[in-house]
């Protein structure tokens, strides 16, 4: 079985060890670097995966070396990843789930020839829904990019693209929740201001959100058909929908995404590492 070293036990690595357990995957098989010992003890007690404060002692024996700290923390990672002995006769991969740094600076600081992949998350892999995109490096084969699409499957659904499109998808998927999460906070308000609790129009926007979701990922119809059928010919949707037309939603979409691709675009080009992250 593949063993998997978690180098980070905040909430996005918790999530993949628990997801990863939820799959079927044996505690032997996994193991967090977290130091901060409140933190270590947490997981350990939750999660019953062993967790060491040491990234040298859980790279041994390890097949998939996982990065899930923050950008700002990736720098000192690697400084200790070169200094540890990485195992070149065991095949081992390592996998950023940092945003915004590029596969090849992870390679400059890794032993010649050392496969990675980058990952892009998003914060539903907390409850196992979430969009992980995958770019190989250099080095990465086929074989390796398919064990990590595997791994990450137990924490939603993956896809794979070109190092060159990642900004994009970081505009999309990686910073995609917070716009959901704004446009549900707007129409709650909205909500209550026209006469609704707050109670009643948070339920009502969250389910309907969650309905929605769940109709365009099963009906098979795109979203411009599912917003035709609900919107009749002068009617309460086709008003609603005009308003938000003059207010200029989808060009605030569009500026929107492409703000946070030119971002990500600039912290991937910073010489160190940047130090935040969606």
């Amino acid at each position: 079985m593949t063993r998997v070293a978690v180098i980070g036990g905040g909430r996005i690595g918790e999530a993949l060890i628990a997801g990863l357990l939820d799959s079927g995957r044996a505690v032997k098989d996994l193991v967090v670097v977290e130091t901060h010992a409140d933190r270590a003890e947490l997981i350990g007690d939750r999660l019953g995966v062993r967790v060491t404060d040491s990234i040298a002692d859980a790279i041994i024996g390890a097949d998939i070396l996982v990065i899930a700290v923050k950008p700002g923390d990736v720098d000192a990672v690697m400084t200790q990843l070169g200094k540890a002995e990485l195992d070149v006769d065991r095949d081992q991969i390592l996998v950023s789930l940092a945003a915004g740094v590029p596969t090849a600076r992870l390679e400059n600081r890794l032993p010649a020839g050392f496969p990675v992949v980058r990952v892009m998350p998003n914060t539903p892999m907390l409850v196992g829904q979430g969009m992980s995109v995958l770019a190989p490096g250099r080095y990465a084969r086929s074989e390796q990019l398919a064990q990590v699409t595997e791994l990450l499957a137990a924490v939603g659904k993956v896809a794979t693209v070109t190092e060159a499109q990642m900004d994009a998808v970081t505009a999309v998927s990686g910073s995609g929740p917070a716009y959901f999460f704004l446009v549900v906070e707007a129409m709650i308000d909205a909500g209550v201001g026209l006469g609704l609790t707050r109670d009643v129009a948070t339920q009502l926007v969250v389910q309907t959100m969650i309905g929605s979701a769940a109709l365009l990922e099963s009906s098979g119809q795109t979203a411009v058909e599912l917003r035709a059928a609900v919107t009749s010919p002068a009617g309460t949707t086709a008003a609603a929908v005009r308003e938000l037309e003059r207010g200029g939603v989808r060009s605030a979409f569009l500026e929107a995404l492409h703000a946070a691709q030119q971002r990500s675009a600039e912290q991937g080009a910073n010489d160190g590492v940047g130090a935040s992250a969606t």
